[in-house]
């Protein structure tokens, strides 16, 4: 696989699988590319909130806005820059705030694999 580069304007989003509110996932790179990883950009419209167990590991990487990912008791808020670890097998809660969030992902293995 040739070195490549990606914008957002060229992400193919659709609704995140489960969600119903206004919570979108676009893969850039996955296991179609024949790579062991899977990169993407996330999108979350204001106060839009999701709950799940992490099928995968995923590093995600806050670009626009602001988030809380929740898990236990703790809450960890993050805004661009920021970098967020979400281990697999952990239950996470995250809420995009009032202005919503762009994120970048990247997890392993495949999060669509992973949740079959």
């Amino acid at each position: 696989m040739p070195v490549r580069k990606f914008v957002l304007a060229d992400a193919p989003f659709e609704r995140s699988p489960g969600q119903d509110g206004d919570v979108f996932a676009a893969n850039v790179v996955d296991q179609r590319d024949g790579s062991p990883i899977t990169i993407g950009f996330g999108r979350y419209g204001p106060d839009q909130r999701i709950e799940e167990t992490m099928a995968v590991d995923d590093v995600m990487i806050v670009l626009e806005g602001r988030l809380s990912v929740s898990s236990g008791n703790e809450t960890l808020t993050a805004g661009p820059g920021d970098i967020v670890h979400m281990p697999k097998g952990e239950p996470v809660r995250i809420r995009a705030h009032e202005q919503g969030a762009v994120t970048a992902y990247v997890t392993y293995p495949h999060w669509q694999e992973a949740r079959g």
